[in-house]
């Protein structure tokens, strides 16, 4: 059986100024203002968690920044 471990890691709203998906009240979406930069921002992030093995479960956007939600394979010993 497979097993994993997980961890939360928080990013900063100082970190980015706008790496946010924005809908409107009436379910219209878009990602009209966001600095090009901003996303690479988001791209090392998660390069540098998979380099490590990490697999993105889930993120999370507030407006205090951002929470990522990870898991890791564990290695069995017998493997």
């Amino acid at each position: 059986m497979e097993r994993f471990e997980y961890d939360i890691t928080s990013h900063s709203a100082e970190t980015f100024n706008r790496v946010v998906y924005f809908c409107s009240e009436k379910g219209d979406c878009g990602i009209k203002g966001i600095p090009n930069h901003e996303p690479q921002i988001l791209v090392d992030i998660l390069n540098e968690r998979g380099r490590h093995g990490w697999e993105l479960v889930q993120i999370m956007f507030g407006k205090d920044g951002l929470l990522a939600c990870w898991k890791h394979k564990l290695v069995s010993p017998d493997e």
